[in-house]
């Protein structure tokens, strides 16, 4: 699924670049009575497009958007750093690392998943057994730092008594560590969905998910760029009208859900279906609840050296923007 990912961008070469960039296929662009207002809406793995067109939530949408996909949040959110997506998805530590990354940004709804959507996995004849036996190993991590996949490592390496000093950790795209796990060039591998799910498929065995120690939290984030545009801002509250709605329709349709990620991504039905049944599906506006539980991820990040400092999650969230009709 590599011919769908794409790891760089700005908003000029991704203008430029348009369907080599997007995902796009016909009719991707959708326009109205005044096209310039035009979102770009960042994705990752091809997750939150599929969601989309399968429930055809954005049909007759009153602002016009282009899809820009990414392998993980990393190079997600260089591309809202730059200007280049006006939203972006993620999970709960990504968005805390961008925003030390000093990425203009507010949080503006959460999505809500399970935890399950990711873990630790290692070769199927591996005598790795548990996360005990991580001590004098080495652990590839995807995508960055900070990513959820490093907050879920660390967390089974303190449950199992494992000092973090005593396991090597490096960081690698999915993609990229998709190949050299295939081709057992990785021990073990700390990775999310959809990756997570093919590496298992393909014969993987997993040491620990992320139950119990991940939220299954993601977030929508918008640059604050585009938030101060008026038009742009209007927009983005009606996408998330939309995301809302489009949440809704995959809960209610798993199997016709499933079918159109399959068909977006290339994935067999069979993995398609595990993923979307895990999936940060549900759209909602920020709750206190919520803040609290990402304000826990991040004092949590901070004391453990996964963040270099503690991020203010309210200083970063915007609940005022979205207050989804009844």
């Amino acid at each position: 699924m590599t011919d769908l990912l794409f790891s760089k961008a700005s908003r000029r070469s991704w203008l430029k670049q348009g369907a080599a960039l997007s995902l796009a296929a016909t009719g991707s662009l959708r326009a109205w009575a005044q096209p310039q207002t035009t979102l770009i809406l960042g994705d990752q793995a091809g997750g939150l497009r599929s969601l989309f067109e399968a429930s055809k939530a954005l049909e007759g949408a009153p602002f016009a958007y282009r899809w820009a996909n990414f392998q993980g949040a990393a190079p997600l959110f260089e591309a809202q750093r730059s200007a280049a997506v006006d939203t972006a998805m993620a999970g709960d530590l990504p968005v805390l690392a961008a925003a030390v990354g000093k990425t203009p940004l507010k949080i503006v709804a959460t999505r809500v998943g399970k935890a399950d959507s990711l873990g630790i996995v290692v070769q199927p004849d591996s005598p790795l057994r548990s996360v005990s036996d991580l001590r004098g190993k080495t652990v590839i991590v995807s995508s960055a730092r900070g990513s959820i996949s490093q907050y879920q490592l660390y967390g089974a390496l303190e449950e199992a008594g494992v000092p973090r000093t005593e396991v090597t950790v490096k960081f690698v795209l999915p993609t990229d560590a998709a190949a050299a796990f295939a081709s057992k060039q990785i021990d073990a591998w700390a990775v999310f969905d959809p990756y997570y799910t093919i590496a298992v498929q393909q014969g993987g065995r997993i040491l620990r998910d992320g139950r119990g120690i991940n939220t299954a939290l993601g977030f929508i984030t918008a640059s604050e760029h585009s938030l101060a545009d008026p038009a742009r801002r209007a927009a983005i509250v009606q996408f998330l009208d939309r995301l809302g709605r489009a949440g809704d329709w995959a809960l209610a349709n798993p199997e016709a859900y499933a079918l159109a990620y399959s068909q977006l991504t290339r994935l067999p039905i069979e993995s398609a279906r595990i993923i979307t049944a895990r999936a940060s599906v549900a759209g909602r506006p920020v709750s206190e609840a919520d803040i609290v539980a990402l304000q826990a991820v991040s004092d949590r990040s901070a004391r453990d050296g996964i963040l270099p400092v503690r991020v203010d999650v309210r200083a970063i969230t915007d609940t005022q923007l979205w207050k989804r009709p009844a």
